[in-house]
């Protein structure tokens, strides 16, 4: 805040000089202010609609207290039927459990590791009006369910999300980091959003949308490209883009509050959000022509969370580069002047660090204001949200065309050749994978697990009974949706074997954008 009022005071002065700092300032302001005044008129939805509900969780791997935790609290809220979809290979672990909340949940079995592939079987086995996406580590908290499907009260809503926490974020720096991140998002970002009725990005720990809408776009979710790539990760973007383009409104339930894990190791940390960070660019990248067309504020928005990036690498630069020089006008001089050299310099870095306090103070005041000792944390909060998320966010960017894996979960699709060979071999002709019954109470396992494995209640659309009184679905149904799972990703195969040339694209943009403000330090 200081030194962008010195820099403001010196251009209005006549001066010739534009300062790269200024422009970055200007427009964090403008963003806040405009995320004020649309997030003021935001209200959280209060009819209740008449829908049936089908809950849909890809798992690859989850530690089991968490995940029984996590399907508890689900079946405690009476949704039609909970689907858990295990992924990658086999997890008799994560079986057991589901099979602890046997008829209520039922489970299915595909090699095929991916989250998009888990949610294509998922939302084709479902039924209910309104299919819920869950996240395998997410925590449900009381009425969750019944606040979540409110919006769609509103024929117009295709999509809605909830209020995001962390889990015990007490637990290291990063936990109280990101929990932090996810309020100010859900304070600012995701109401002014959702009162335009445009959420870009329907976050994924818990998202809803019509199963009529999914299942219209589930062909262009598994085999839409851009810049030449198949991206696996960024599900969630994908899924409200198409659902915009379909033009139903995308919305934000407040009430509606669940908690999730965060990585406590920096590693993990920076893959997560790596492929946050690649994913929502390319997306914006891939959605601009449509927002720029029907949603403009969105695309200022999402335009903006890939230029200031860039704008503060160049600021960084700017600075680092006039300090060896020594060029440029020195906005200090009248200080260093008055007070001397040592007392005027400790004067401006005293006045420097107050006033970015301040400035972020005002602008996390919605935050400050739930969390006041948060305000003892706020340099520290400066300092890793700017230092660590800049160079990820460019890092992101530059790699936008790579094909790459989820990044933070052992097991979890690659992004390679590994997982296409068992796309391709899933998809081939050949004998039905067996289906594995449900053992009854007096006797032992019926089987072993092969390559699909599916426990559903009786009550189920083509579902056959077995001796023990728990129904599996027809071999011939599991194997027919596993076969068109591999033959919707089949096409990717080839891509990812040969040299993508149009990957080269964002490092042409990005060193052009860098030498355009190296043209402009000053």
């Amino acid at each position: 805040m200081f030194i962008f009022i010195l820099q403001i005071r010196h251009m209005l002065g006549g001066h010739p000089e534009l300062y790269m700092f200024a422009i970055y300032s200007a427009l964090i302001w403008v963003l806040w202010i405009l995320k004020v005044v649309l997030s003021a008129r935001y209200k959280p939805y209060t009819d209740t609609p008449t829908v049936t509900t089908s809950v849909v969780v890809p798992v690859v791997d989850e530690p089991l207290d968490l995940f029984r935790d996590v399907l508890q609290r689900m079946v405690e809220q009476r949704p039609d039927e909970i689907i858990v979809v295990i992924n990658g290979a086999p997890n008799h672990a994560l079986e057991g459990v589901c099979e602890e909340f046997a008829p209520a949940v039922r489970w299915v079995h595909t090699p095929i590791p991916g989250k998009r592939n888990a949610v294509m079987i998922g939302t084709e086995l479902s039924t209910g009006d309104i299919t819920v996406l869950v996240d395998s580590d997410t925590v449900w908290t009381e009425n969750t369910l019944s606040e979540l499907v409110k919006p769609f009260a509103d024929a117009r809503v295709g999509g809605v999300t909830t209020r995001q926490r962390i889990l015990e974020p007490e637990r290291s720096w990063i936990t109280r980091w990101a929990d932090w991140l996810e309020n100010s998002r859900a304070l600012y970002s995701m109401p002014a959003q959702s009162v335009l009725g445009q959420i870009g990005c329907l976050p994924g720990r818990t998202i809803a949308f019509r199963r009529s809408i999914l299942e219209k776009v589930m062909d262009k979710f598994m085999t839409e490209r851009f810049m030449g790539v198949f991206l696996e990760v960024s599900d969630d973007r994908t899924l409200t883009n198409l659902t915009l383009k379909e033009g139903y409104r995308t919305v934000y339930q407040y009430t509606s509050l669940v908690y999730t894990d965060a990585p406590l190791q920096v590693k993990k940390l920076f893959k997560q959000q790596l492929r946050w960070a690649r994913g929502s660019q390319y997306n914006t990248l891939r959605m601009l022509p449509w927002m720029l067309g029907h949603a403009p504020v969105l695309a200022f928005f999402f335009v903006m969370d890939i230029i200031l990036p860039f704008l503060l690498a160049g600021v960084i630069g700017g600075w680092v580069y006039r300090a060896l020089t020594g060029q440029g006008y020195n906005l200090y001089e009248g200080f260093l002047a008055q007070y001397g050299i040592q007392v005027g310099l400790a004067f401006v870095l005293g006045l420097m660090v107050l006033s970015s306090v301040i400035s972020m103070a005002i602008r996390q005041m919605r935050h400050l204001s739930e969390k006041p000792t948060d305000f003892l944390r706020l340099p520290a909060f400066i300092i890793v949200s700017t230092f660590f998320l800049m160079p990820i966010r460019l890092i992101g960017f530059f790699r936008m065309g790579h094909a790459s894996g989820w990044g933070t979960r052992a097991g979890a699709y690659a992004g390679g050749a590994q997982d296409d060979e068992l796309a391709l071999e899933a998809s081939q002709p050949g004998p039905t994978p067996r289906i594995v019954q449900a053992a009854d109470a007096a006797g032992g396992p019926d089987g072993d697990l092969e390559v699909i494995t599916s426990m559903f209640d009786s009550e189920s659309g083509g579902a056959s009974t077995g001796a023990g009184g728990t129904a599996v679905l027809e071999r011939t149904e599991i194997a027919a949706t596993t076969r068109r799972a591999a033959a919707r990703r089949e096409p990717r195969r080839a891509q990812r074997r040969r040299l993508n040339p149009k990957a080269a694209w964002p490092y042409v943009i990005g060193i052009a954008i860098f030498a355009v403000e190296a043209m402009f330090i000053v």
